[in-house]
């Protein structure tokens, strides 16, 4: 189901420190966590997304993810941008 969002969105933002900084920006509406991606780096997302109110949705595979993305590579942390 959250893969589906990947592929609906019209724009995604890659990568932790990405998506930070969008979320910092104001320019996310949701992100996509991980559960497989070590902690060390999906923390900062997630806790940026809880102090902007960003909603969390977390998926099983970063490799999932990844492919979700067009990548050929695993995905710790995608957000979609308004």
């Amino acid at each position: 189901m959250s893969y589906e969002k990947v592929y609906q969105a019209k724009k995604t933002i890659i990568g932790t420190k990405q998506a930070v900084k969008a979320i910092h920006g104001g320019h996310v509406i949701e992100i996509l966590v991980a559960r497989d991606a070590e902690d060390r780096i999906t923390n900062s997302a997630i806790n940026a997304a809880n102090e902007h109110g960003v909603k969390i949705d977390f998926v099983e595979s970063k490799i999932e993810l990844g492919k979700a993305c067009g990548l050929k590579v695993s995905a710790a942390v995608v957000a979609i941008s308004v």
